[in-house]
């Protein structure tokens, strides 16, 4: 059997399984060893409390999105794998996803202005669909890269807290 993600992450943490459990109990969410060791062998299925506790720990925002994109029978059908990627690469493929649509727009408005997609507009409306599928994705690798940013203390929290509430 191959090793699950969340086995995968507490050793690239150098964390012992008891060790996490300590940091669960102090966060005030108790785990057992046992059940952590189910859990990273794959014998028992993990709870959404679970990886949003384990993400913390391991201040890796990415568990939640593996969890929702793989794991949940909802999120398999809807939540796309995000991959982590540099900023450089996100504003770039953002840029160029916004680029297309920008030469799309009116095409985009012919399709749907009448509120039917005719059969000879489907290819262009799928089109279209797909590079606003690629923005959407983007915005999620960005919101990712932001969390981690965040959990690794590379962005202060606090100013950016205080930014987005205002």
């Amino acid at each position: 059997m191959a090793e699950t993600i969340y086995k995968k992450i507490r050793k690239d943490h150098n964390l012992t399984r008891d060790e996490v459990c300590d940091k669960a109990l102090a966060s005030g969410t108790p785990v057992q060893p046992e059940r952590l060791e189910r859990i990273e062998n794959g014998k028992f299925p993990v709870t959404p409390q679970e990886v949003m506790l384990l993400s913390e720990i391991y201040k890796e925002p990415t568990l939640c999105n593996h969890y929702c994109s793989k794991e949940c029978p909802i999120g398999e059908k809807y939540v796309p794998e995000i991959k982590v990627k540099d900023l450089t690469q996100i504003v770039l493929e953002m840029l160029s996803s916004l680029n297309s649509m920008k030469k799309n727009q009116e095409r985009l408005i012919e399709i749907t202005a009448d509120g039917v997609i005719e059969d000879d507009e489907i290819r262009d409306f799928v089109y279209i669909q797909k590079e606003l599928e690629k923005i959407s994705i983007t915005v999620e690798t960005l919101q990712l890269w932001v969390e981690q940013m965040l959990a690794s203390d590379k962005i202060n929290i606090e100013k950016y807290n205080k930014i987005i509430s205002e």
